[in-house]
């Protein structure tokens, strides 16, 4: 098989040169049975490709029915395969089960919270307003109570920590101070947040929080869904509707699809936890036996 340039030369000898096969072949150093089939063609086309037999191939759908029946890794897989004769090696088997595995979703327990415990904040923008002769961003503060999902917005025209403060005393004034904030990565809180590192938080916001006696709760890097009260109420993911749920006036409830959590409590002990500690800790500020109190949040719209 020759390259696009070979055969170019090849048209170049015969056509625009006028050599004969021989003479061709010999300045290019080919064969002249090469340069007759190559002479005969009015276009340059790649040979294609010869799809080789895999040793794989015929326990091929083998591994897909035992990935359907089980979460096997690849090597408990390999294993099985040695057993079933197969003479290949590991290498291939990782690929063909990356590539045919069902993905993973990760999926997320709804946080329980005790009332007054905590409230959620983030920053959000609405276009602009006209103010004077100029438009200026417009911008909205908004606070969510996570027991009673009560929420504070106040619209302003500016995000600096002057305007985030005073609309935490305003928020204060109607939810009250809980015992501690989550907060996204947001510069008037959290100066600097790296993965697998402490927060740096802004000293001014931890004056406040002292001041008014309540803890600053960060949430992980590229993590809204750790705090889903405040970044959304109906649930969607790329344009598709998630989950729809009546509103209930009544108190006391969780208005959940029981199908929703199935998955979740069969692969994590830790949410079974969180589930059977739920109901305590709408009476009070409990947390389950082994310490943890809380999983993650619904997932972010």
């Amino acid at each position: 098989m020759i390259d696009y340039e070979t055969y170019c030369k090849i048209r170049d000898h015969r056509d625009r040169q006028r050599l004969s096969i021989t003479q061709t072949a010999q300045a290019l150093g080919l064969h002249p049975e090469t340069v007759s089939k190559w002479s005969r063609r009015e276009r340059y086309e790649q040979r294609a490709p010869v799809k080789r037999a895999s040793q794989l191939d015929p326990y091929k759908g083998l591994i897909v029915r035992w990935l359907e029946a089980h979460s096997l890794s690849a090597q408990q897989i390999f294993q099985r395969l040695r057993e079933a004769g197969y003479p290949g090696g590991l290498t291939i088997v990782n690929m063909y089960v990356r590539r045919i595995r069902p993905p993973k979703h990760k999926a997320f327990l709804k946080l329980h919270f005790a009332p007054g415990e905590c409230a959620q904040i983030d920053w959000g923008e609405y276009g602009s307003v006209g103010v004077g002769s100029a438009r200026r961003r417009l911008s909205f503060f908004v606070m969510v109570q996570c027991y009673s999902r009560q929420m504070y917005v106040e619209f302003t025209v500016s995000q600096t920590m002057e305007h985030f403060l005073g609309c935490h005393e305003r928020a204060f004034a109607v939810l009250g101070v809980p015992t501690k904030i989550m907060v996204d990565n947001l510069k008037s809180a959290v100066l600097r947040r790296l993965t697998g590192t402490a927060p740096v938080f802004n000293p001014r916001y931890v004056d406040y929080a002292r001041h008014h006696s309540f803890e600053i709760a960060p949430c992980n890097v590229a993590a809204g869904n750790e705090k889903g009260r405040v970044e959304s109420g109906c649930i969607y993911h790329q344009d598709r509707l998630i989950a729809r749920h009546l509103r209930s006036f009544d108190r006391h409830q969780d208005i959940e699809d029981p199908d929703h959590p199935k998955a979740l409590l069969e692969q994590r002990k830790s949410a079974r936890e969180q589930r059977l500690c739920a109901p305590l800790r709408r009476q009070s500020s409990c947390q389950c036996e082994s310490g943890v109190i809380c999983e993650s949040e619904h997932v972010r719209a």
